[in-house]
């Protein structure tokens, strides 16, 4: 019915048709985007004020659900029209990450928040209960974050599409984690960058998890960039090198019918500098061969992207599929020929980022 873009939320849509409604969540609320004649336009805000940390559309009760790193979370039944809260039982924690899948064939709500906790709710979001499994692991004393307050987060979930009691979550910055019954107990990969970004599980190609971690500030000895495991998570290979082009990589699409065809994107330096340097010199990169090769996509994206690139969506119908990007800078790109091209759909709505980076590149818009 509707494509989710944003930092924390839900990547793909898939149907019979392309959706005609991309809903993005931004620092500013939530901006209701329409198709009409092959050209988009942003038609409706909502939630203003709000900023939109992760969005998701459950199917079954057609409620879409936001999250918002000022601790909360909203869940609508008419699309953004009306919104009540359900985030009773997860406290003031902001909100990093939301996902779903079907236990009992029932829907089952994950949160991850900041500081960095785990919660699920099978109840529509009526009320949340703790994993508390997660924070049991050797070494969660030292979980941090560079910026201020300091304190890490559960940035992305997955779940193995095969083993319904495996999950999967990243905590930056705490490491790669794994669960093999149901989230009641963890325990923490060793060997990868512990500054963990977009962990997927795709079920397109069951037998592997991929991570994404930046490689600018991993240790000598850390694996780094886009991994992939094929044994659940305990080893892993890199799939891009030290010096990719894309330094700081954050989202992963992995087709759900193609698990050879895939997606990234960030900057080329470390939030950090982009206070120097005033821009995140962002690019989007594709796959066609699992990992193996990468592409940096140019054709109809600006030489220079200034904001990075914080989110990625896919729609995908029964004859193609399309690939939406989010800024920084509050800009939207769009390909409908699996990356060939794009077009810049949507410009000046609310940044979409993850919590403070817009902050980060502000100074060069004086």
């Amino acid at each position: 019915m509707v494509i989710c873009l944003s930092p924390g939320g839900q990547a793909i849509a898939m149907g019979e048709l392309p959706r005609d409604t991309l809903l993005v969540g931004t620092a500013q609320g939530i901006f209701s985007c329409a198709r009409q004649n092959d050209s988009w336009s942003a038609k409706q805000a909502f939630l203003p004020g709000e900023h939109i940390s992760a969005l998701l559309f459950e199917p079954s009760s057609r409620t879409l659900f936001a999250g918002t790193y000022g601790a909360a979370i909203y869940a609508s039944k008419d699309l953004g029209r009306s919104w009540e809260r359900r985030d009773r039982g997860i406290g003031s924690r902001g909100i990093y990450t939301l996902a779903c899948r079907e236990i009992g064939r029932r829907p089952r709500l994950y949160a991850g928040t900041q500081p960095a906790h785990l919660f699920y709710s099978d109840d529509l979001g009526q009320s949340w209960t703790e994993l508390d499994g997660l924070r049991q692991v050797p070494g969660v004393e030292k979980w941090t974050f560079p910026g201020p307050p300091h304190q890490a987060h559960v940035k992305s979930i997955a779940f193995n599409p095969t083993r319904s009691e495996t999950l999967y979550a990243a905590v930056e910055v705490g490491g790669f984690l794994k669960s093999e019954d149901g989230g009641k107990s963890w325990n923490t990969v060793s060997g990868l960058n512990p500054d963990t970004h977009t962990v997927v599980a795709p079920a397109s190609d069951p037998g592997k998890v991929y991570l994404v971690m930046p490689t600018t500030n991993a240790g000598p000895a850390d694996l780094a960039g886009v991994c992939v495991s094929q044994d659940g998570g305990e080893s892993w290979a890199s799939l891009t090198p030290r010096d990719f082009r894309i330094g700081y990589v954050d989202p992963l699409l992995v087709h759900p019918r193609n698990g050879r065809l895939m997606f990234t994107a960030g900057a080329k330096t470390g939030p950090g500098t982009w206070r120097k340097t005033h821009t995140a010199d962002a690019r989007i990169a594709r796959s066609r061969d699992g990992g193996k090769r990468w592409e940096i996509l140019n054709e109809g994206l600006p030489d220079h992207i200034r904001g990075n690139v914080e989110a990625l969506a896919m729609d995908v119908w029964k004859q193609g599929f399309a690939v939406f990007a989010g800024t920084t800078d509050g800009e939207v790109f769009y390909s409908a020929d699996e990356g060939e091209s794009w077009q810049k759909i949507i410009q000046g709505i609310g940044p979409v980022s993850k919590a403070h980076h817009y902050h980060n590149l502000e100074a060069s818009a004086a």
